[in-house]
């Protein structure tokens, strides 16, 4: 088969175009880009650790350029350069997107950039900053966490006509403040002559980190939970905060993250919301001979809410839509837990730009 027609046939694809739901490439990867745009995807996204694997993939692209910063900015810190790194690499997945941005009309084609994860408790440093990051290109989308101080943020940004990604979340409390902060922050801009009709703001609720918590806390507390059970949390937390959407008239997006296995895109199929999904789990997906079909409305097997709530207390916390309050977000366990990553991975990032300006020692 062509090339062309194979892509068009994929089942990401007629999943695109058959159905409401929508899909994003889960990385900033250039290559992996243009392989999903080709099969549908309206949409791709970053973070410190993407950002990270891609300086790997692309070691030929980004040292080179790493290099040249330095010479062209000799008193940039390694700090600075790093996120010269961050927002040229996004800025290029936005140039990719920019034809879908501009036919859809600003509601699709946007390429996610992530403020620095050490500022989740910081609204006024992450605005800042996702103020520079909206001015790099006309279709930045910017992540906030979704912890007490990245509602503030969030709210302001959207006043200011930024559209925002709600990250480092993984409960119905969380996507539920995130959509009546963005709410607050539309009708403030409507109010104030701003235009609010090519924002898309998304919420992204990270499922396969859920089901991730659901292990390490069954593990923890010595449950002997059913395994299956576990593998639908995220799903379940996911399709209980969107149709609270639908039935609040919220004009947030959810998007799902964080992929771990094939439920999470068979069962979320036909649902008005968009899925981000990373290199390897699209090229799976692509290579199974099935039909996308419509799931998304069919209820999570009732046995496995059930036994969640009944045995994991933090899934009755995510799940129940007063089961957090606003100031327990940033001490839930997955976010504790992805912060840490996230955090973590962004060091890291900067180390590897400093491997990458310090001479190699002579050891002569």
């Amino acid at each position: 088969m062509h090339p062309v027609a194979e892509a068009l046939e994929s089942p990401l694809a007629k999943m695109a175009r058959t159905t409401p739901t929508e899909y994003w490439n889960d990385s900033c990867a250039l290559a992996e880009l243009e392989y999903a745009v080709a099969r549908g995807a309206v949409g791709a996204t970053s973070n410190p650790t993407i950002v990270g694997e891609v300086l790997k993939k692309e070691a030929d692209v980004w040292l080179p350029r790493i290099r040249t910063i330095a010479r062209e900015n000799p008193r940039a810190s390694d700090v600075e350069i790093t996120w010269q790194v961050i927002e040229e690499m996004a800025v290029r997945g936005a140039a990719t997107l920019e034809p879908i941005y501009v036919r859809e009309h600003g509601r699709k084609g946007r390429l996610s950039i992530q403020t620095n994860p050490t500022l989740y408790r910081d609204a006024e440093k992450m605005l800042e900053q996702g103020r520079r990051f909206d001015s790099l290109a006309p279709n930045i989308q910017v992540k906030f966490p979704a912890t007490a101080a990245g509602l503030v943020a969030i709210e302001e940004a959207t006043v200011l006509g930024i559209s925002i990604n709600a990250t480092v979340s993984f409960t119905v409390p969380q996507a539920l403040a995130v959509a009546a902060a963005v709410e607050r922050g539309l009708e403030r801009r409507a109010n104030g002559g701003g235009d609010v009709a090519g924002m898309s703001p998304v919420c992204t609720i990270m499922i396969g980190r859920l089901d991730d918590w659901m292990k390490a806390v069954a593990e923890r507390d010595d449950i002997a939970v059913d395994p299956a059970a576990v593998n639908w949390a995220g799903i379940a937390v996911f399709k209980r905060a969107a149709a609270l959407y639908r039935e609040r008239g919220y004009r947030t997006r959810p998007l799902a993250a964080a992929y771990r296995h094939r439920l999470h895109w068979t069962e979320l199929i036909g649902g008005d919301v968009t899925l981000t999904m990373p290199h390897q789990w699209q090229r799976r997906f692509n290579a199974l001979a099935i039909e996308p079909v419509d799931r998304f409305d069919e209820p999570v097997p009732q046995e496995y809410v059930e036994e969640l709530l009944r045995r994991i207390p933090d899934f009755e916390r995510a799940y129940e839509p007063d089961g957090l309050a606003v100031d327990a977000f940033a001490g839930y366990g997955a976010t504790v837990r992805t912060l840490r990553t996230f955090i973590a991975s962004y060091w890291d990032l900067v180390r590897a730009v400093d491997e990458v300006l310090l001479p190699s020692p002579d050891v002569r």
